[in-house]
């Protein structure tokens, strides 16, 4: 839970609407998503968003967890 709601600095909302996934990200460009029972996946890509957060590695988490059902708020 607490991944969910601080896990990305001030973009921790936007990325829990986005990808329904706890994850923390870090301003090198990384970032570690759970998918709760399943899995952890790791995702790096160094250009940040205006949060301080990796863009395409968030765009590649919120494509993944939709193309596997994986949004803790349900599909």
């Amino acid at each position: 839970a607490l991944m969910l709601t601080c896990g990305h600095y001030d973009g921790s909302g936007d990325f829990a609407f986005r990808v329904g996934l706890p994850g923390k990200s870090g301003v090198g460009g990384g970032i570690l998503a759970i998918v709760p029972g399943r899995a952890s996946v790791a995702v790096w890509s160094p250009g940040l968003n205006q949060h301080g957060n990796s863009l395409l590695g968030t765009l590649a988490l919120e494509r993944l967890a939709k193309a596997m059902g994986w949004s803790v708020f349900g599909p």
